[in-house]
């Protein structure tokens, strides 16, 4: 789980990046409210799907706000200094609309805030909380060329604090380090299953639930589970998402590109196995794939170019006249979200930096040979990266 020390290292940043005059920041986006408080609403809940809200003060204060279900069904204790918690259920009185019971919440603080210059996280903001919060045109946008080191603006010139938010996000702190390796571990368990039962006859259900358990038991507690599950053919050779009843026959390959989430956070990485003997074909395109991870790597160190890591990448499928069987990202940025920056891409503008967890993947898809996918994930550090990922990839 996060914990405190990161929470506040997470918010000092944020502070260093609005202006000295904002008194206080409204964090509305659920996967923030995490990342900067360790208030996490199970999905696996009831309250899946409901959220809190997050008032951080530049004094230090932060409220979190929410009805008493969905901030008892938080999945760790939040990193607060006070909780204001409206009721929506109390097992005598009929329930009101859960999202007025949230606006009630923040009503209850919305007084401290008159007079004192702020920002809201406008996009996940309903106007109905919008009404009670004493804003000027100034709460809604910074200057972004008073903020220069940000990735990306809302498109005419200033930065939200939502994007803002998402731009520190990229580098992570230790804590969201050591959860990403937990995500990682269950996955690399799910692919060991794999190799334990993959089988002609099967389908790709039962795969699905083969790994799903493995992955589970090695994350050591409720986790959510998903991914492209899926047989490639030479007559289908791309497939993706989840499982169907397709049973699968000798000669097919099974893709299994999945994430494994605690908390928000998740694992993103990949193999492919054959079933059966691969052909000669379907062997070379393994080794095309592997001799571009590899390539890849060579190029994965902070102030690296992501259209760099992707030329790197792409170059062993044009140089042996399969370019075109290379048809996406050779990778991308993983953390609270999939895909996130940086997005390694022919026309990326993003560069790598310290703190960055990436992917590298590579694949190659043929009709009537079949098509396979292998990738990684990494750490970006100064002088390279750190591999976090440990399955191991093989066609058999």
């Amino acid at each position: 789980m996060l914990t405190r020390e990161g929470c506040l290292a997470r918010r000092q940043r944020l502070w260093e990046r609005v202006p000295e005059s904002t008194e206080w920041v409204l964090v509305a986006d659920p996967r923030h409210v995490q990342y900067l408080a360790n208030c996490w609403v199970q999905p696996l809940s009831f309250s899946g799907g409901e959220r809190c809200w997050l008032l951080l003060e530049r004094s230090g204060r932060a409220t979190l706000m929410g009805d008493n279900f969905a901030i008892r069904a938080t999945a760790h204790e939040p990193v607060a200094d006070r909780e204001i918690v409206e009721t929506w259920y109390d097992h005598k009185h009929s329930v009101i609309n859960r999202d007025h019971a949230l606006i009630n919440a923040l009503r209850k603080v919305a007084d401290e805030l008159n007079g004192r210059p702020g920002l809201v996280e406008a996009e996940w903001l309903p106007a109905a909380a919008v009404d009670l919060l004493p804003l000027d045109g100034e709460a809604w946008t910074l200057d972004a060329g008073d903020h220069p080191g940000q990735n990306g603006s809302n498109g005419s010139g200033a930065l939200d604090l939502g994007t803002l938010i998402r731009s520190l996000r990229r580098q992570k702190e230790q804590d969201e380090i050591e959860l990403l390796r937990t995500c990682m571990r269950a996955g690399d368990a799910g692919q060991q299953r794999l190799r334990e039962v993959l089988a002609a006859g099967m389908t790709e259900f039962d795969v699905y639930r083969e790994i799903q358990q493995a992955a589970v038991a090695a994350a050591g507690r409720p986790a959510l589970v998903y991914g492209d599950f899926r047989a490639s053919t030479p007559e289908q050779p791309k497939a993706g998402g989840l499982p169907t009843d397709y049973e699968l026959k000798s000669g097919d390959l099974f893709v299994l590109d999945y994430s494994v989430l605690l908390d928000g956070y998740r694992s993103d990485f990949t193999n492919t196995l054959c079933i059966g003997a691969p052909t000669d074909e379907q062997q070379m395109l393994f080794e095309l794939c592997d001799a571009a991870m590899r390539a890849g790597e060579e190029t994965l160190k902070a102030g690296a170019a992501a259209k760099d890591v992707y030329a790197a990448v792409a170059a062993p499928f044009q140089d042996a006249g399969y370019g075109n069987a290379f048809p996406h990202h050779a990778g991308h940025g993983i953390g609270l979200a999939h895909p996130e920056p940086p997005i390694l891409v022919p026309e990326s503008r993003d560069v790598l930096l310290t703190g960055d967890v990436v992917t590298l993947e590579p694949g190659a898809y043929v009709e009537g040979i079949g098509g396979m996918r292998i990738e990684h994930n990494y750490l970006i550090t100064d002088s390279g990266y750190e591999r976090l990922s440990n399955h191991v990839i093989s066609l058999t």
